[in-house]
């Protein structure tokens, strides 16, 4: 018999019974109206649930749960919630509504005008104030710091008039600012719900904070690049992030939501990780270790840098310490059982003043990254103030003289300055300056120069060879001028150069 028969006949049935005995009777010809066969169908209790005989519905719904498909399962567990409202249970209801978002998570489903029974109870209250959508101030706020941010990072990325590897630290360190302000956000909004993969997505990076800004302020103080021994200070994060990505980042978007609504049944915010407060005191103690480094580097320093700059790095480092020790007393509140209201904000709030405050430098002062140093040279008084201090300016020229020497980069007929510095790992500006400061000469001298001491020796070793080839393997696009190039350095052409070495 199809379903629609089965239908059919069960309403017919209930019919007959509600003409003989008016609502569904207790018994029938003496014996328990529950015995027939249709007793324990959810069809029979969704008719006590119409006629608001909740207490006769539960229990048939409740005994569906075990033996039920996943959708009529779902079917109970709302009538349930439903159920146990209009009976003022609202512990009761929350907790069948919990049960039913872990299948099939509809938080809609809270606005149910059955439900403004409960409405205003504790359990109700928590549960739609953590899963509905919602918009604050402070969710506002942060978002557009948070795109400030990502703003930042590529404005400071494309600048290369700040040393490479000082752009790339202060760039990340600006990024996961960013990303963590972004997930407050989304946490805030409940929208973590909606998208349930941006749950812990800046958590990997929790560790992070402290290294960055010590190896960024290493770099523009004492020129130092990264070394093999360095790797130690990052391996905290990469054993977080395997962590995470084994236990939080391969979960499935309801697996996700699960352990979310788990949290929050057990009275935590449900966008925090399980092991937030192991998380909170290993950040802290980073945070105050990696804030000592730095104050050392600041102190043994500071001599010789330009006003702006030292303002900079004093100001940089006063939000770091400051944001250090809210987050000390924030960890400790955690540790106490409490995590919302000014604790919570307060730690945001000045890594937002953090990011705000590198992006002003970013768009105003943009030398200072670098590690702006202030003094005095004679013979180039454009580079008085440069971010090219003494130690990174002779690791340059030990590199400079690699790659001209060893690699003979000269020999490039599209040398630039640009390419120069980008194989320095250096700006244009530094580039430049290198050259003009050791050898007191140009770019375009300095290459020329290269060029025709390599010609001179090509000549005397293989004087029967075109001067053509000579000039196009040393780099010259054109015999024009490699002549030029060649007389204004030696006051012969090349041919009469020739010339001079056959006849000796």
């Amino acid at each position: 018999m199809g379903q629609f028969s089965k239908n059919i006949v069960f309403s017919l049935l209930l019919c007959y019974v509600i003409c003989l005995y008016g609502n569904a009777p207790n018994s029938i010809n003496g014996k328990e109206f529950y015995n027939l066969s249709f007793q324990d169908s959810i069809e029979w209790a969704d008719y006590y649930f119409n006629i608001h005989q909740y207490e006769k519905a539960i229990p048939i719904y409740e005994k569906s749960l075990d033996e039920s498909n996943t959708q009529e399962k779902v079917h109970s567990l709302k009538k349930l919630a439903l159920s146990e409202a209009a009976l003022h249970k609202s512990k009761e209801s929350v907790s069948h509504i919990y049960d039913y978002f872990k299948i099939d998570f509809q938080p809609n489903f809270l606005q149910h005008e059955d439900f403004d029974e409960i409405r205003e109870s504790e359990e109700f209250t928590k549960l739609s104030g953590s899963v509905l959508p919602k918009i604050s101030t402070w969710s506002v706020l942060y978002f557009f710091v948070s795109i400030i941010g990502f703003y930042v990072m590529f404005l400071l990325l494309l600048n290369k008039n700040i040393d490479l590897q000082a752009r790339i630290l202060i760039s990340i360190f600006v990024f996961i600012h960013s990303l963590f302000i972004l997930n407050i956000c989304v946490n805030n909004t409940n929208y973590v719900f909606e998208f349930p993969h941006t749950y812990l997505m800046s958590t990997w990076s929790s560790f992070l904070y402290g290294p960055l800004l010590y190896f960024y302020f290493r770099r523009v103080a004492k020129s130092s690049g990264f070394k093999w021994t360095d790797v130690w200070h990052f391996l905290p994060t990469v054993g977080l992030l395997i962590y995470m990505v084994f236990y939080v980042y391969a979960f499935t978007g309801p697996e996700k939501i699960d352990q979310m609504l788990t949290r929050l049944q057990q009275g935590l915010n449900p966008g925090d990780s399980t092991k937030l407060t192991l998380l909170v005191i290993i950040k802290a103690i980073s945070l105050a270790v990696y804030a000592y480094f730095v104050h050392l580097i600041i102190t043994r320093n500071k001599d010789g840098l330009a006003k702006k700059t030292r303002i900079w790095q004093k100001n940089m480092y006063g939000i770091h310490v400051s944001y250090v020790v809210i987050y000390l007393v924030y960890g400790l509140s955690i540790m106490a059982g409490k995590n919302s209201g000014f604790l919570f904000h307060a730690p945001i709030v000045l890594m937002s003043t953090m990011v705000l405050y590198i992006g002003y430098a970013a768009n105003v002062q943009p030398n200072v990254f670098s590690g702006q140093y202030d003094y005095t040279n004679r013979l180039f008084p454009k580079y008085i103030k440069s971010g090219l201090t003494e130690s990174l300016s002779q690791e340059l020229k030990e590199s400079l003289y690699s790659i001209f020497h060893d690699e003979k980069l000269y020999r490039r007929n599209d040398i630039s300055l640009d390419l120069v510095a980008e194989k320095l790992g250096t700006t244009r500006h530094n580039a430049s300056q290198l050259i003009n400061e050791h050898f007191q000469m140009s770019f375009h001298e300095f290459v020329n120069s290269h060029r025709i001491n390599d010609a001179k020796k090509l000549l005397e070793r293989e004087n029967e060879r075109n001067i053509i080839d000579i000039a196009y393997e040393v780099g010259y696009n054109n015999k024009v001028s490699f002549n030029k190039a060649f007389k204004k350095d030696t006051n012969l052409t090349p041919s009469q150069y020739l010339g001079t070495i056959k006849t000796r």
